[in-house]
């Protein structure tokens, strides 16, 4: 329910799964290429065992972060922004 309390439009549900969509994505996106900048060294150069495993953990971990914190981030940013008043008008008065 929106914040007016009638049902949300299909206008308003397509913007939601529209958002979470993006949010999903672009945090996906984030956290591949995380975990490509910190666990890449240790596939492209002869580094040991251990220093690998140390950096593909790392990565992992940091990765992981990163994909939750970029979701909550995106819908958290789409909850307080609210919609325009009519789809395509960015400004009531416009």
């Amino acid at each position: 329910m929106d914040a007016h309390g009638g049902r949300r439009t299909q206008g308003e549900r397509d913007a939601v799964t529209v958002e979470i969509g993006y949010a999903l994505c672009s945090a996906a996106f984030a956290a591949a290429v995380l975990f490509g900048a910190v666990a890449g060294p240790a596939y492209l150069f002869g580094l040991p065992a251990r220093v690998r495993g140390v950096l593909v953990g790392s990565g992992t971990v940091l990765a992981v972060a990163v994909f939750f914190l970029r979701v909550v981030s995106v819908l958290v940013r789409f909850a307080r922004a609210g919609q325009p008043s009519q789809p395509g008008r960015t400004r009531p008065d416009s």
